[in-house]
């Protein structure tokens, strides 16, 4: 049986560094609105730029080790949560929703070529960081508040707008970054593993 090899240590800082931003991004807190269940916060952004700027497995593994350190008891979710308890919520399917998103961003920007296009990055952005966690969040959100989705989805509503700056913003962000640091002649992005 083959063993798979371990991450080089520039890999491992950039997962940390990344999961430690999304931990920032909770710092200004969380904001309910309309009787939501699940928070409006900025740690989404961190998500769009993880996947934009890692790709899709570090992008993934970055999002998975920052809910590890939750589950764990730190209170690095917006609002200062964390524990187990905090996937038992009606959020849990948003924050399972992160990993799938970083991933599918990730993916998209490595298949749309080696280098940045903001077009391709807001698409991905769209895709993997509105669409994919929305698919995972709105059902779990419905079965645990024991409501339907169309209410479930109604509640998602209020994220969209906050949802869609943080797209543009990640966008420019990721393609300020890839600009200062572009890949090397004839290889693919780096960033984009």
């Amino acid at each position: 049986m083959r063993s798979s090899p371990a991450l080089p240590a520039h890999d491992l800082a950039r997962i940390a560094a990344f999961a430690a931003l999304i931990a920032v991004l909770g710092l200004p807190g969380q904001l309910l609105l309309f009787g939501n269940s699940v928070p409006v916060t900025l740690q989404t952004f961190g998500i769009m730029l993880a996947g934009s700027l890692l790709g899709p497995r570090l992008g993934a593994l970055s999002v998975a080790s920052f809910l590890v350190l939750v589950a764990a008891g730190l209170p690095l979710l917006a609002g200062g949560r964390g524990g187990l308890g905090v996937f038992a919520g009606p959020s849990v399917g948003y924050l399972l929703g992160w990993v799938l998103g970083a991933y599918v961003i990730g993916s998209i920007l490595r298949y749309s070529g080696s280098r940045y296009r903001p077009v391709s990055g807001f698409a991905a952005n769209l895709i993997g960081g509105i669409a994919v966690v929305y698919a995972v969040g709105i059902p779990v959100q419905a079965w645990i508040t024991d409501t339907s989705l169309l209410v479930a989805a109604g509640f998602a509503a209020v994220f969209l707008p906050g949802d869609l700056l943080k797209a543009v913003l990640a966008t420019a962000v990721a393609a300020g970054v890839h600009r200062a640091y572009p890949p090397p002649p004839n290889r693919s992005s780096a960033a984009l593993r």
